[in-house]
């Protein structure tokens, strides 16, 4: 369970968050691909950033705020984003996690909720 109800925002303290926060997505990157272990970006704040090239695999943003974010082309589909609101954002050329279904994502693009994973079989 999140230590952080689902609708707060937190700082995260991690170099590599001060550096997408600072739209250095080459920098980013870069850094990313030096660590063996990732640091959780959830409950982030990405409201308003360029994150354009930004490699996502790997990466925690569950319950993250992306509101008029610029998004397009990242690659989602093996991020957590689940809770996740992307009100407002460019998401052309988006993939997003399979379990994402297109009505989450559309309802999420135009009214600002939370994107919920669909449930798998049994």
């Amino acid at each position: 369970m999140d230590e952080f109800q689902d609708h707060e925002l937190h700082h995260i303290d991690h170099p590599l968050y001060e550096i997408l926060r600072s739209e250095d997505i080459k920098t980013f990157n870069a850094e990313k691909a030096k660590l063996s272990e990732l640091p959780s970006f959830a409950h982030g704040d990405f409201r308003g950033l360029d994150m354009r090239g930004m490699d996502a695999k790997g990466l925690d943003f569950r319950h993250a705020y992306f509101r008029g974010s610029d998004l397009r082309g990242i690659d989602f589909s093996k991020s957590r984003v689940e809770g996740a609101s992307i009100a407002s954002a460019k998401i052309s050329g988006c993939y997003f996690p399979h379990r994402l279904e297109a009505d989450e994502i559309v309802m999420s693009l135009n009214h600002g909720t939370r994107m919920r994973y669909a449930l798998l079989p049994k």
